[in-house]
């Protein structure tokens, strides 16, 4: 079963005037995980589609109405993550196995894409991030130890990290769609600090390994007019190209990136000084 929502690119001066509500409404995606089901959200960002497939058995990838294609992947490209247990994806009758914290990276005209669990009492739940695509690259699966791997912050700061790139050039060869997955170390707290903003690309973050009965304080906004949201384990929040992103929690946690636009430079962003945030 597949199940999908549209929001739309938003104005900043618009969402200077929402409250908590209108920000979570437009923002914030929580259905993500549903045992049985693919949940898709569309982005007019960039056209990004983010979604969750949690198969029970089996679940096959096909196209939504607002793609307009004969198959999701005609003119996409596609970033997977496993956040669950062992699983299992099918492309176009090759499998990859595909543990927890794996990434598989699937290019434009593969015509069939099927999710597995392999144990009953293991659920996989595949983490799922599309953009489109004008040339089709290899299909390339990634494990986290094949990731790149970068140390930064520190203890001192709250904030140290390593930051595993998956998906991004010099791993795998992609059109414009990038992933990857940051891991707080235990008494870190703070991701992506200094905030920054790149106007070339929009975000999302999906949060896990949130404990239970702990959250994250996600920030967003304009560097001078910054909001926030609270996020649970396993929901997502959709980063404009005018909005810094970034994230405390009341523990260490870990999130998964992905970007899309019209650079693949990933440091191509503009940092926002701590002490000029508002």
């Amino acid at each position: 079963m597949i199940s999908y929502e549209t929001r739309y690119a938003s104005n900043p001066e618009t969402v200077k005037k929402y409250d908590t509500k209108a920000l979570r409404d437009e923002f914030l995606i929580s259905n993500l995980m549903e045992k049985g089901k693919i949940n898709l959200t569309y982005s007019h960002y960039d056209r990004y589609i983010v979604g969750g497939a949690v198969p029970d058995k089996t679940l096959k990838l096909e196209a939504i109405d607002p793609l307009k294609a004969d198959y999701f992947l005609q003119r996409r490209e596609l970033g997977i993550i496993n956040v669950g247990g062992a699983g299992e994806v099918e492309v176009d009758g090759t499998s990859y196995k595909m543990g927890y914290k794996d990434a598989l990276y699937i290019g434009s005209g593969a015509k069939e894409v099927i999710f597995k669990t392999i144990e009953e009492d293991e659920q996989a739940m595949f983490y799922l991030n599309s953009a489109p695509a004008h040339i089709s690259y290899p299909t390339k699966k990634v494990s986290l130890a094949d990731a790149n791997k970068l140390e930064l912050g520190s203890f001192k700061t709250a904030n140290h990290r390593t930051v595993n790139q998956m998906i991004i050039g010099g791993v795998v060869t992609s059109c414009q769609l990038q992933m990857g997955m940051t891991e707080l170390k235990t008494g870190s707290v703070w991701n992506t600090m200094p905030a920054h903003v790149h106007d070339r690309r929009m975000e999302v973050y999906f949060y896990m390994d949130v404990p239970e009965g702990q959250a994250v304080c996600h920030f967003m906004g304009q560097p001078q007019e910054t909001r926030h949201i609270w996020v649970a384990n396993h929901e997502a929040v959709i980063s404009p190209p005018w909005s810094i992103h970034c994230g405390s929690g009341t523990s260490n946690y870990t999130f998964i990136w992905g970007m899309a636009g019209e650079n693949l430079d990933y440091t191509d962003m503009d940092v926002a000084e701590i002490t000029e945030l508002r």
